[in-house]
């Protein structure tokens, strides 16, 4: 047939492929590309939950799940968001096992939005959430973040952003590509304009064990805070289970029932064994995931001093897998510097423009590679800066 194209909703037609996804399939078509592009641990999954699911394998057959999940790992969830951050939920009703939680944004986004309805998005920010929110109607309100102000949330830019139609609030704290973090004081006056102004918060917090300076702060933890915030997290980078896709929502029952009614007619329910792997994690793996946040840490400060040394000025992250250097000062768009990068040094890492207006002139790299890694594209990235001059 011709012209199927005209077939596709204007858009499905019009909307850009994700900027990260380009960069990673140049690094699958050429083996010598250092990728400090997708953030992706390079540790495997934790030893003992592999030795489950071989288990399991061997014993049962692979069912279906109940639609929310498995009440034990949504127990065992429960308990490890009330012992590390004190948020309290029901797991039979306030807990929703999802696909990645990529699939849990995509439930809450569609639960929550109705035709015109503004969603208020910091920017820079993860990828997904303005393509999900226009795909269900929404109209997307970006919030710049200041790199002056350490690309936190302020309440002055929320309450210039917030109009009579504002609906949603979306939170990636830490945050991902900045690494910036939120303070308990930093959230307070936040959650008081979205009190007043009757806002309801999607909080991806997938990112929350990797905090390096201190502990992270859930926007639910404060007062008034937990019925109007849908918490969003998974197993991906903690645990390093990216290609096992289990995440997870919570939040007050209306929120998650509605989610689950969506997850129904397109999931039906996680896969299985990634609910099992994800249970083992929690019920034994902490020390292995502790070890690999150790990892992570010393990485980091490696990494961001390194990007300092050959001229790249660069924060250090307190959060999340990533570095956000500046390259303003090369007189190439974050486009241009990053493409460059691929095929001269083959180094790939995302431009900052991906991330929404405020990531312009920046650069995200992401420091879950290998130590050895690491250091090859410092020195890669070093002689191509040589190589342009600056």
């Amino acid at each position: 047939m011709n012209g199927t194209s005209a077939f596709l909703s204007p858009l499905a037609r019009t909307m850009p492929p994700s900027g990260i996804r380009q960069f990673f399939n140049a690094v699958n078509a050429n083996p010598r590309v250092i990728s400090l592009g997708v953030g992706e641990p390079d540790f495997r999954t934790p030893k003992h939950a592999r030795e489950a699911c071989m288990r399991m394998l061997e014993a049962e057959s692979m069912t279906y799940t109940p639609n929310e999940g498995l009440m034990a790992l949504r127990e065992a969830i429960a308990d490890y968001l009330y012992e590390g951050w004190r948020l309290a939920y029901e797991p039979s009703k306030e807990v929703l096992i999802t696909v990645g939680g990529s699939e849990a944004i995509d439930l809450a986004l569609r639960a929550l939005i109705t035709s015109g309805d503004e969603v208020l998005v910091p920017v820079p920010n993860y990828v997904v959430y303005t393509p999900i929110a226009l795909l269900n109607g929404g109209t997307v309100v970006e919030i710049p973040l200041s790199a002056s102000k350490s690309f936190k949330l302020t309440a002055e830019a929320l309450r210039q952003a917030i109009t009579p139609r504002s609906k949603v609030l979306v939170v990636n704290f830490p945050n991902n590509p900045t690494g910036a973090i939120m303070t308990y004081d930093d959230w307070l006056p936040i959650a008081k304009l979205i009190e007043e102004h009757n806002l309801i918060v999607l909080s991806d917090e997938i990112y929350a064990e990797l905090t390096y300076e201190q502990k992270h702060v859930s926007l639910a933890s404060l007062p008034g805070m937990k019925d109007r915030t849908i918490v969003i997290s998974g197993f991906s980078k903690a645990f390093a289970m990216t290609g096992w896709r289990v995440g997870y929502a919570c939040g007050h029952s209306d929120l998650i029932g509605a989610m689950t009614k969506i997850h129904q007619y397109t999931a039906i329910c996680a896969p299985v064994i990634g609910q099992i792997a994800a249970l083992e994690c929690l019920r034994g793996c902490m020390e292995e995931k502790d070890r690999m946040i150790q990892s992570y840490d010393q990485r980091r400060r490696k990494f961001v001093q390194g990007l300092q040394d050959i001229g790249l000025p660069c924060k250090e992250p307190e959060g999340a897998l990533y570095a956000f250097p500046s390259i303003a000062h090369t007189g190439m768009s974050s486009q241009q510097f990053a493409k460059k990068l691929l095929e001269e040094a083959e180094v790939a890492a995302i431009p900052g423009d991906v991330f929404g207006s405020g990531g312009e002139g920046h650069l995200r790299c992401c420091y879950a590679a290998s130590s050895s890694q690491l250091a090859e594209a410092l020195q890669r990235m070093d002689y191509f800066l040589r190589s342009q001059r600056i």
